[in-house]
């Protein structure tokens, strides 16, 4: 399985990389979106597997327009609020920072998810785990991702920083991978998945230090910012994982899915993407903003 492993990576993370760094917003957006659907769809699986049929259309439908949504507020332009800034501007600010927002699209799919209860043929026992599934599904999988597309978004840093985010997770599961495989003894949390160890998690964790070394040569951010990025996305990453083995123990499936040879499905493969960007992303907020 190794080398199905290394060979699926060598053809996906120069594609990926060839995305976030010379690729535009948009298409990184793209991208992001068709990872997204093919995640989700993934996650009904699981809980179609233990009889929750999610409302699948409507909740594929506001992942992609949270995605959007991420899209639109990188590019909506800023003004001085002065006697330069004309009323065609004013109205575009004020139409796309309301309706084109987070807020908007969750309480749309509240919406939706009321109408879909009330006007569904299914039974009614399925109402709850219906809504449920759906709104987990939007909640776990497709809002975290959506940040890969603001933190692309953050001016000429923001590619580098998408792809720090990317390579200190790789790296770390790489690490954690064959460390774990060659001296791991004690186990993690055997409960949810009995083949992560301690020693892994260590050397997950010093492998994304490492990272931050690296990037450090060619990245204006200061070197303890860069590790402090690595080190809470390298555990968000981790517990991302294990979040995921979770979702599958629940499930009572091994892999989320067989798209990708080596590595399963393709939530199998972003899990731990999904909570180590987010927190990347308010990182560079947090630093940045006027109070820090």
């Amino acid at each position: 399985m190794t080398w199905k492993r290394v060979a699926t990576a060598g053809v996906l993370i120069p594609f990926a990389v060839g995305i976030v760094l010379w690729g535009s917003t948009a298409l990184l957006a793209v991208a992001v979106a068709l990872v997204t659907m093919l995640a989700l769809f993934e996650y009904f699986a699981l809980g179609e597997a233990i009889g929750h049929r999610a409302y699948r259309f409507w909740t594929a439908t506001c992942a992609l327009l949270l995605i959007f949504v991420r899209w639109i507020t990188v590019n909506i332009p800023t003004y001085e609020l002065s006697g330069g800034l004309i009323a065609s501007q004013r109205i575009w600010w004020w139409f796309a920072s309301g309706f084109f927002s987070t807020e908007a699209v969750l309480f749309l799919f509240v919406i939706g998810i009321a109408v879909l209860t009330l006007a569904t043929r299914r039974p009614l026992v399925e109402a709850l785990p219906a809504a449920g599934i759906s709104a987990s599904g939007l909640v776990l999988v497709a809002f975290p991702l959506s940040f890969a597309v603001g933190l692309h978004g953050i001016g000429r840093v923001g590619p580098l920083l998408l792809l720090f985010a990317m390579v200190i997770i790789w790296v770390g599961d790489t690490a954690a991978y064959f460390v774990g495989r060659s001296f791991g003894k004690y186990k993690l949390a055997p409960h949810l998945s009995p083949n992560k160890t301690w020693e892994g998690t260590v050397a997950s964790f010093l492998g994304s230090l490492i990272v931050a070394i690296v990037f450090a040569r060619f990245m204006t951010v200061p070197l303890p910012h860069l590790l402090g990025m690595a080190a809470v996305g390298n555990v968000a990453g981790q517990v991302g994982d294990l979040l995921e083995s979770a979702y599958k123990r629940s499930a009572g499936i091994k892999d989320s899915g067989s798209i990708l040879p080596g590595h399963g499905g393709v939530l199998d493969r972003i899990d731990a993407l999904i909570l180590a960007i987010p927190v990347v992303w308010y990182y560079w907020i947090l630093i940045h903003s006027p109070l820090s």
